[in-house]
């Protein structure tokens, strides 16, 4: 009977690290990691790259570029080219300093930017997860309980809900 994905990922581990013929097999070859300014995602990003390096995994990071960047908001008569472009730019100055941190950690990290006032956060994850195939996703979570997290819903949790593949979330 040939094993399922999920199947596969179990290994045996020998007590004796040292001992010949032993075989531990990374469970994650894939992990997406979205990320933001917060320290909720910073917290992600760091445990993220402490596994992508004991898996020797590829990390993908993915930021949804919806807020309008500081500077720009005082600004009368944007464009929507002007206010996409600005978004963009801030974008990839967050993922290129991101991408820098895990190479100066060790880990390999491509990025993806998507730009948009009207993106659903969860659901770029979700779509991402499935379109690079993550073996795990990796994300920081804000923690929030009770009526705060009705309100201000939270990404996390219907990540968690619908996710295709195992979710690993951290508290800032």
């Amino acid at each position: 009977m040939l094993a399922t994905r999920h199947e596969a990922w179990l290994t045996w581990i020998n007590a004796r690290p040292d001992a010949p013929g032993m075989m531990i097999a990374a469970m994650f070859r894939r992990i997406l990691v979205p990320v933001d300014a917060s320290p909720a995602s910073a917290a992600g990003l760091r445990m993220a790259i402490d596994l992508a390096r004991d898996q020797k995994a590829r990390l993908r990071l993915v930021h949804l570029g919806k807020h309008i960047p500081p500077a720009r908001r005082k600004r009368e008569g944007m464009t929507v080219e002007e206010l996409a472009e600005a978004m963009r730019k801030q974008g990839r100055k967050l993922l290129e300093r991101q991408a820098a941190l895990c190479r100066a950690r060790g880990a390999r990290a491509d990025t993806a930017l998507y730009i948009g006032l009207a993106g659903h956060p969860a659901g770029l994850i979700l779509a991402e997860a499935r379109k690079w195939r993550a073996d795990l996703i990796v994300m920081g979570t804000h923690g929030r309980r009770g009526l705060r997290r009705m309100v201000l819903r939270s990404d996390a949790e219907e990540v968690i809900r619908t996710a295709p593949v195992p979710v690993l979330l951290t508290r800032k």
